[in-house]
Parts: structure tokens; C-alpha cells; sequence
């Protein structure tokens, strides 16, 4: 047999519940999306470091004599910039089109 129980009682039992129902809900499920945005981003701020100094490799190489002689002396110094450049831009759109695939595969 239910027990009579006074009105601010129940207002202060369901107000207990619904806290509790909604940080079991909300804040539980972002500790955790939390967690994989972190991972996320320091990965993304790792791997793009990295290829940031691969491109400036790539422009040094290019740049010193040794290995390509005096190819990109004089009028032509201003090419290791460009193919620096455009590996880059290869790279972007490459990057690009994996996430494109991938929003596709899922939707």
C-alpha cells in the first residue's frame, strides 16, 4: 500500500530525481566525449607540426646547393617556394578528400 506522502516532499523527491537523471544523461556522456576531443586535437596539433616541418625539409633541400646545384640560382630562386607550395596544396586536398569520403561512408 503506497505510503501519503506531503506535496513538498514529492516536489523535493522529483526534483532529486530529475538532477540526478540528467547528470546521468548529460555530464557522464561528455566526460567522455571530452576525453576524445582532447585526443583528437593534440593529435591533430602533433600531426600538423610535423608536416609543417617535413614541407620547411622539403624547402631547405631545395634550396641548398648541394642538392641541386645552381638549378634554382639567380631568376630562379623563388621555385623552391612554389613546389613547397604545391606539395602543400597536394597534401590539403588529399586530407580534404579523406574526410569527404569518410562523412559519405557514414551518412
Amino acid at each position: 500500500m503506497p505510503e501519503n506522502k506531503s506535496v513538498p516532499q514529492v516536489v523535493t523527491e522529483l526534483w532529486g530525481l530529475t538532477k540526478d537523471y540528467a547528470r546521468q544523461e548529460t555530464v557522464e556522456p561528455l566526460k567522455g566525449v571530452g576525453r576524445y576531443i582532447a585526443f583528437g586535437f593534440s593529435g591533430a596539433v602533433v600531426g600538423s607540426t610535423g608536416v609543417i616541418l617535413l614541407l620547411l625539409s622539403l624547402l631547405r633541400t631545395l634550396q641548398t646547393e648541394g642538392i641541386t646545384g645552381d638549378t634554382f640560382d639567380g631568376s630562379w630562386s623563388w621555385a623552391p617556394y612554389l613546389i613547397t607550395l604545391l606539395v602543400g596544396g597536394v597534401l590539403c586536398i588529399l586530407a580534404f578528400s579523406r574526410i569527404q569520403k569518410n562523412q559519405k561512408q557514414k551518412g
